[in-house]
């Protein structure tokens, strides 16, 4: 029983050391970190090798923090920093914080200076909407992409460190299951939004 024990430990930490390095290390030898794999309206996303890795934190030049090269969540932080010029009054928290479960369907969530959505309730994104996804076994802090085209069944991402081997875009269905319209995706929380401009100058004055 003791042998059997110790195989068991030492198989454990053979697959937590395997899982440590396998989302620490690039694995794919056709890319390089800090590669552009792709560009939307002007923004390139990067490629980061293992979903784990982490480099230096990017800041823009007034000191806004935009997120840890070449992370899912700096991805979309540069996106709406380049594009817009949004800064989030919250600038930090993993791509879970994204999204807060207590906000209503359409409100503004202050934390981030977008209007929040919710799948499933029947709204659909817009391209340029930021999409939050929920954790899972393998990734405990969730994931974070910008909606780059929507169609009559389908809303596509572009999104930055899908895994060494993952596609830069993806497409989810739309379906109607449940009487109303979302997206297929079983960890897809919602997306967040910029507000029409009265909302934007009403947010601007309390921050």
């Amino acid at each position: 029983m003791r042998r059997l024990l110790t195989w068991l430990a030492a198989l454990l930490l053979l697959v937590v050391c395997t899982f440590y390095l396998a989302t620490r290390l690039n694995v794919n030898p056709t890319r390089s970190v800090g590669e552009v794999i792709d560009t939307f309206n002007g923004v390139h996303v990067f490629y980061n090798g293992g979903v784990g890795h982490v480099s230096e934190r990017v800041l823009s030049p007034d000191g806004y923090n935009i997120g840890l090269k070449y992370q899912c969540v700096e991805f979309v932080k540069r996106y709406y920093y380049e594009r817009f010029g949004h800064k989030m009054p919250m600038d930090r928290g993993h791509a879970k914080d994204f999204y807060n479960p207590s906000i209503k369907n359409g409100e503004l969530n202050l934390e981030r200076g977008l209007l929040q959505f919710s799948n499933g309730m029947g709204d659909m994104p817009k391209v340029e909407d930021l999409v939050v996804f929920s954790p899972w076994l393998l990734n405990r802090y969730g994931h974070v992409a910008i909606v780059s085209a929507v169609g009559a069944d389908f809303v596509e991402v572009i999104q930055q460190n899908p895994g060494p081997f993952g596609s830069s875009r993806e497409r989810y269905a739309i379906i109607f299951d449940t009487g109303t319209a979302r997206i297929d995706h079983p960890r897809l929380l919602g997306w967040l939004r910029r507000p029409p401009p009265p909302e934007l100058a009403r947010l601007g004055r309390m921050t």
